[in-house]
């Protein structure tokens, strides 16, 4: 990726400070160790949700958890991630994103370690929404870091998170059952094991929130970007109703995709690994799309393959899923890679750090709480009907509209211009 010199901030962002010693090796080791802490903020920020699907039967028995109450577990997360992700552009125009994201991944640490000792569900439930407050603030604000820090390296950056969020999913979706069979067998030591990578991600954070004090020789300046009319924005919208599209596709597709495999005649074990196939297939997608999505000052035809993609992969699913069935999920797998190119346009659809964290919250926040009700629909009209065809065509119709809003958010713009034309 090259040299990762971190950025001095510009006076429209921060306020007035001391000014920051001249680059050179020091300036090039603490580019170098912020964007390493990016990628282990990224592996911790999904094994909270995807560690906890394949052991959710023992949780269930072990915590004499309702059926009721272990449907609702599979909506928390998306709710978390819209509330406390309205939260972030305050905090971190209070304390600075760095500080903040390092909170969030002491939150994920203690949530996700501290819940594998939960004697009840309550408590079980609460620690879960401690680690998904940290994972909600930190979705928000590492664009919010990239922007800021790599300005001229949003691409790659954003290709290196994506790419290390992807892994993370993947591996606590792929690792935790045998994970907690080599730990012995018990529910609370396989999700608890995750915390220890959340663990080393905070202290990797708190050594980068040390130095870059210790070389500022003051606590780092919180952003003081003014308010946009983010409500005002058609791009804003735009973005956010594209966000909650491809999550509306993405939770149900991870939800339900083994199922759709096993009534096609596919045996469980590899209906296990076409789930994976889906999420490995999107790990060097995700780091090659925003590059090249980067390059272009419009991301339009990006967002129109990758509808395509989804488009023909549902098809195949609903009338052939027990043929060519690695093609259909490669075909998914890529059509899930629209969530990092939307990372991607908002880290160019605002001018500066302070306007993408204010873009990155609303149009996360706003695009999770649109996406709660997918998977329980794709799942009512299955039962409902006994039969895939009207899930899947429901899901691949849904491309038709994520395309549309994407065409208009992959325009050439910034939130601020789309402000000041409508205050004019």
């Amino acid at each position: 990726m090259g040299r990762m010199p971190i950025a001095a901030e510009t006076t429209t962002d921060l306020p007035a400070r001391t000014a920051p010693p001249a680059g050179g090796p020091v300036r090039r080791h603490l580019g170098w160790l912020l964007a390493v802490a990016i990628a282990v903020a990224a592996l911790n920020l999904r094994p909270v949700v995807t560690s906890l699907g394949p052991l959710l039967k023992q949780v269930q028995a072990d915590l004499q958890m309702s059926a009721a109450v272990a449907g609702l577990i599979t909506a928390v997360p998306s709710l978390c991630f819209a509330l406390f992700g309205l939260a972030a552009p305050a905090l971190s125009r209070r304390f600075g994103p760095i500080t903040v994201v390092t909170a969030g991944m002491g939150a994920i640490a203690l949530g996700v370690l501290a819940r594998s000792f939960s004697g009840g569900t309550a408590v079980f439930l609460l620690l879960t929404a401690v680690a998904l407050a940290g994972v909600a603030v930190s979705n928000v604000l590492i664009p919010v870091v990239i922007k800021r820090y790599f300005p001229d390296r949003v691409g790659p950056m954003i290709g290196l998170y994506s790419m290390a969020l992807s892994v993370g999913t993947a591996a606590a979706a792929a690792a935790t059952v045998p994970l907690t069979k080599a730990l012995g067998g018990n529910w609370r030591e396989g999700l608890g094991a995750w915390g220890l990578l959340a663990v080393a991600g905070l202290l990797i954070w708190l050594v980068t929130r040390f130095l870059r004090r210790d070389r500022s020789g003051a606590a780092e300046a919180p952003a003081a970007a003014a308010k946009l009319p983010i409500l005002r924005s058609r791009t804003a919208w735009a973005l956010a109703l594209f966000l909650g599209l491809q999550a509306t596709s993405a939770y149900a597709t991870m939800g339900w995709l083994p199922t759709i495999y096993q009534d096609a005649g596919v045996s469980d074990g590899s209906s296990g690994v076409l789930l994976a196939l889906v999420m490995v297939i999107s790990v060097p997608a995700s780091f090659i799309l925003p590059n090249l999505a980067v390059r272009r000052g419009e991301q339009g035809l990006f967002v129109v393959v990758l509808a395509l993609c989804g488009i023909v992969g549902y098809t195949g699913l609903a009338f052939a899923a027990g043929t060519v069935s690695w093609l259909w999920a490669c075909l998914v797998g890529l059509s899930m890679c629209a969530f990092p190119l939307a990372l991607t346009m908002i880290g160019l659809r605002a001018r500066t750090p302070g306007g993408v964290a204010q873009l990155s919250a609303f149009a996360q926040s706003l695009g999770y709480l649109i996406s709660i009700p997918g998977p329980i629909l794709v799942g009512t009209i299955y039962q409902a009907t006994g039969e895939w065809y009207l899930p899947l065509g429901f899901l691949a119709l849904l491309l038709i509209p994520q395309m549309a809003v994407g065409l208009r958010a992959g325009q050439a713009r910034h939130i601020e211009d789309e402000g000041h034309a409508r205050r004019a």
